[in-house]
């Protein structure tokens, strides 16, 4: 299993190099960080130098969208990086949340992502692809590479992701959940005639070692709040005893009463008071570090080949570190 670090780009710009770096040092492979212009700092500026002052760590947005950058302007952005520094990124893509929403807009249709994950891909790769209706190629390109990631969460964006994604985000760890999706989405790979088994699978979800478990449930429960947000995309879409989502991904939103982009993915964010502890547990990874082996092997035993760790708590480099000592030397 390989090991990512997902961060929010709050200032100073150099605590997330810094803390990037850590991560390399102790077995991460891959450095991510959120993408919403409005609420923090420009990404794809702290990722070049995030690239500069490391060796090996893949680099990426969990997620952008395709609708607040240009297609072209996102590829071209990966394909300077990529030529600066050695097909270094990775492309984690969505239909959008706290970016668009933010803004006043509305995240972007699934026919919409899709066209815009091959397009982006060809053209960061050096082909030619058509942005709405007109073909265009980035001639500057020389041996270009992009995997884009799809974050899905239901039916019909899961089947998106087996189509056409090189891999799937699914932003919570609850194994149950997981292997409904991971089936979901390598089920549509096959349909469409492509290898289920090359979708590559990263879970990513908060990560606090330690043995106050309310404490660290108390830090993480802002994420219970954020996949929310999609969770109520998908009740208003399939409704909540469809039978077309898992019970154990709709149920607890029935308390939900809005939110507030104010506090997204900050600890004791009020708009996530209505997430039960239960649900805190399942979606994170909390405990000490043998808990948090011992979740890990069950995703990984699912398919999991990544989980991307959210630091976004009040032990971020004790979290890294025990990392980095406990579980990537076992399980990486």
């Amino acid at each position: 299993m390989d090991f990512g670090l997902v961060l929010q780009t709050d200032p100073p710009a150099r605590a997330v190099v810094d803390l990037m770096r850590r991560a390399e040092s102790a077995g991460f492979r891959y450095g991510w960080t959120f993408d919403s212009a409005v609420l923090w700092q420009e990404p794809f500026v702290i990722h070049s130098r995030v690239l500069a002052e490391t060796r090996h760590l893949v680099v990426g947005p969990m997620v952008t969208n395709p609708a607040t950058r240009a297609w072209e302007v996102t590829a071209s952005t990966f394909a300077t990086l990529n030529d600066m520094y050695g097909n270094r990124t990775v492309c984690g893509i969505g239909r959008g949340d706290s970016a668009v929403r933010v803004a006043g807009r509305a995240p972007e249709t699934l026919a919409r992502l899709g066209e815009a994950i091959g397009a982006i891909r060809d053209l960061a790769e050096g082909r030619e692809a058509r942005v709405d209706g007109r073909a265009l190629r980035l001639p500057w390109v020389r041996d270009g590479r992009l995997p884009v990631w799809m974050a899905a969460y239901g039916p019909r964006a899961l089947a998106l992701a087996g189509r056409v994604a090189d891999g799937l985000i699914l932003q919570l760890a609850d194994p149950y959940l997981a292997e409904w999706m991971i089936g979901a989405a390598r089920a549509a790979a096959a349909e469409a005639g492509r290898d289920p088994a090359a979708l590559t699978v990263c879970v990513a979800a908060p990560a606090y070692v330690g043995d106050d478990l309310a404490h660290a449930r108390e830090q993480c429960r802002w994420f219970g709040g954020m996949v929310g947000n999609h969770v109520a995309d998908l009740v208003a879409r399939y409704g909540a005893r469809s039978g077309a989502v898992p019970a154990e991904l709709t149920d607890y939103i029935e308390q939900r009463q809005g939110y507030d982009y104010a506090h997204h993915g900050r600890a004791g964010n009020p708009s996530a008071d209505f997430v039960p502890d239960a649900v805190v547990d399942r979606f994170c990874v909390l405990g000490d570090a043998a808990a948090h082996r011992a979740k890990l092997r069950a995703l990984a035993d699912l398919g999991v080949d990544q989980f991307a760790l959210y630091a976004m708590h009040d032990a971020k480099e004790a979290t890294i570190d025990a990392y980095g000592d406990l579980v990537v030397p076992v399980l990486g």
